[in-house]
């Protein structure tokens, strides 16, 4: 496929709602358009999405196509990737962004497979520039960045032969900027030429449970990691979090040991933050958590361990076991710290 310069983002909807991964995306795509040289393209797919349309062009879209039809209301893998390869063969685009959600990862591995073109999952960062390979240079590529090997190592992804280049990035990974409301996207609607063949299931009923915690949003952010594994050390944690007005967070290796919920975990397999205050309690700092958290305003690291890497990146750092530094910042809190 002979592709343009562009760069084209998925826009990922619920409930007739754009999806905030979405627009972080648009957001990116600028960055890298203008460094490519193209235009920011996206494409929606949905019913009843006219009230929505506007908002990728606030971010910095330019062109949106919209391919609406009754069938499309709710997601369905086979046919929205039927739709979203047959755009891309149509508009050629040299860099393709999808949200790594679930609807993400269902729809960007069947598209990549139709065209025949590589696929980067869960990058942190995306970037243009060049790359040498043997003899031959490749000027203005897709950078993918991701953590690899078990987030020991952060690896940059080239497939400058690809066309076009495929990533999923991960929701609160992109920053996104303040939307320009006089900034606006031509709106262009496609034909949904699908037969009833391309739509072998059919959404029955659809059932949402709702986020126990919304750390996206939190203004502070007291985590719990290995180091504060036990009853004691979570509820000291969860006491540190009521008492200054936290939400609680938590690293993978607690989640997946059953001590703390899904819907807490951060880090790059989690949910990627930036709150005024994160407090690190007992938490190493391998790769897969500092991506989550790294651009928090100010980090406070607990660790017993001096060498820990989370003090790397912490604004602040306290060598001591978390059983015996919480208490005493709770107290300090709680006398403002006079101690009495």
């Amino acid at each position: 496929m002979r592709s343009t310069k562009n760069v084209l983002v998925y826009i990922e909807q619920s409930d007739n709602k754009i999806a905030d991964v979405s627009l972080e995306l648009i957001c990116k795509a600028t960055e890298l358009a203008r460094d490519t040289g193209g235009e920011v393209q996206a494409i929606a797919i949905g019913q009843g999405l006219a009230a929505e349309l506007e908002r990728p062009g606030h971010y910095g879209c330019d062109t949106l196509y919209y391919i609406e039809d009754e069938r499309l209301g709710h997601f369905t893998s086979v046919p929205y990737a039927k739709l979203v390869a047959g755009q891309i063969e149509k508009l050629a685009p040299q860099i393709v962004l999808f949200g790594a959600t679930t609807q993400g990862r269902d729809i960007a591995p069947r598209v990549a497979s139709t065209l025949r073109c590589g696929l980067t999952a869960d990058c942190t960062d995306l970037q243009i520039g060049s790359h040498k390979y043997k003899k031959k240079v490749y000027e203005k590529t897709l950078l993918q960045i991701r953590p690899a090997f078990g987030g020991n190592i952060v690896a940059t992804i080239v497939s400058p032969e690809s066309s076009p280049s495929m990533a999923t990035v991960r929701e609160g990974v992109m920053k996104m900027s303040p939307p320009d409301p006089d900034r606006k996207a031509r709106i262009v609607k496609e034909e949904c030429e699908l037969g009833a063949q391309d739509f072998p299931t059919k959404v029955i009923d659809v059932v949402r449970t709702i986020k126990s915690v919304d750390l996206k949003s939190a203004r502070i952010i007291v985590s719990a990691g290995m180091g504060a594994a036990t009853p004691e050390g979570i509820a000291l944690v969860k006491e540190l979090a009521a008492t200054i007005g936290a939400e609680v967070g938590a690293s993978r290796p607690v989640v997946d040991s059953g001590l703390m919920p899904g819907d807490h975990q951060v880090g790059q397999t989690g949910t990627t933050v930036r709150p005024n205050l994160y407090i690190a309690c007992g938490i190493s700092g391998q790769i897969q958590h500092r991506a989550g958290m790294s651009e928090s305003m100010r980090i406070i690291a607990i660790n017993s361990d001096p060498d820990a890497p989370i003090f790397d990146i912490a604004h602040y750092g306290i060598v001591g076991d978390v059983l015996n530094v919480i208490p005493e910042m709770i107290k300090a809190y709680r006398t403002g710290g006079s101690g009495s």
